[in-house]
């Protein structure tokens, strides 16, 4: 775990921060980088929007694989084959 980067910034007229130097070369924010900026609890959370999106897909992979487990084992049952001579017919 890297050690925590503390700078200050001073908010413009027009309420603009710039992200200090250091900060956007480790981040990887350059001009015309989307970032998404979240208040909670009276913080204030920057990321980048492509690293949610990602972690946003990364958490539904598991959502689909136990999804699809459990699906599996509610269709394919012995007790639901019955269904099946009826609605051939």
């Amino acid at each position: 775990m890297s050690e925590p980067i503390m700078k200050t910034v001073t908010v413009s007229g027009k309420g603009q921060i710039s992200i200090p130097q250091e900060i956007r070369k480790q981040l990887a924010v350059e001009k015309g980088s989307k970032l998404v900026i979240v208040l909670k609890d009276k913080k204030l959370l920057i990321r980048k929007a492509s690293d949610i999106s990602q972690s946003i897909e990364d958490g539904f992979e598991d959502v689909v694989l136990h999804s699809e487990r459990s699906l599996n084992r509610i269709w394919d049952n012995e007790e639901d084959e019955i269904w099946n001579r009826y609605l051939k017919t």
